[in-house]
């Protein structure tokens, strides 16, 4: 069986959804987030944290702010005995057309060559249109949550799964994972 990675959005799916999150006290674990994770790592998923993070390159926050904000992030995910490893960030505005902003893969195959898996056993999971695309484009499995704006794209996306937050995520992949690996490229 192929590596199990997940290939977490951020903002939404994994902390509450802020505009322009410039501020690490403002980390707050969306409800289900940490109790999602744990059961991700413990059904033998690797986490890795892709995010875009357009506020750098409009000049709201540095790299260094993203990081901070990380730090914190898991902070309160290791008080849930977890941790975010792996996390990249694409720091560019959407004018910028770059490679690695979400829906473009270039983050994905990144993380993929860094880790060693092949993108097309990942999962994704998100709560925009751009997680999903991202999934279809690198050909993982793709799960959207109803946290964030997941509710708002429900009726018009077609993930593979589609579940309430994390927790439920984990819960539908573990139900139907043997079907998601089997099946034929």
């Amino acid at each position: 069986m192929p590596e199990r990675v997940v290939l977490l959005d951020r903002d939404g799916t994994v902390i509450v959804e802020r505009n322009y999150l410039s501020d690490p006290n403002g980390v707050e674990l969306l409800p289900n987030a940490a109790s999602g994770l744990r059961r991700l790592r413990d059904m033998g998923y690797r986490l890795v944290l892709i995010t875009n993070q357009s506020g750098i390159g409009r000049g709201y926050f540095t790299r260094e702010t993203v990081d901070a904000i990380h730090a914190r992030l898991n902070e309160l995910l290791r008080a849930e005995g977890i941790e975010i490893k792996h996390i990249y960030v694409c720091p560019h505005t959407p004018e910028d057309q770059c490679s690695c902003r979400k829906p473009e893969p270039g983050l994905a195959l990144q993380a993929a060559e860094d880790l060693q898996f092949d993108p097309r056993d990942a999962v994704v999971i998100g709560d925009k249109p751009c997680d999903i695309e991202l999934a279809e484009r690198i050909g993982a499995h793709s799960v959207l949550v109803k946290t964030g704006y997941g509710r708002e794209f429900a009726e018009s996306l077609k993930p593979e799964i589609m579940a309430e937050d994390l927790e439920d995520a984990a819960v539908r992949l573990a139900n139907t994972v043997g079907k998601m690996y089997n099946k034929p490229r």
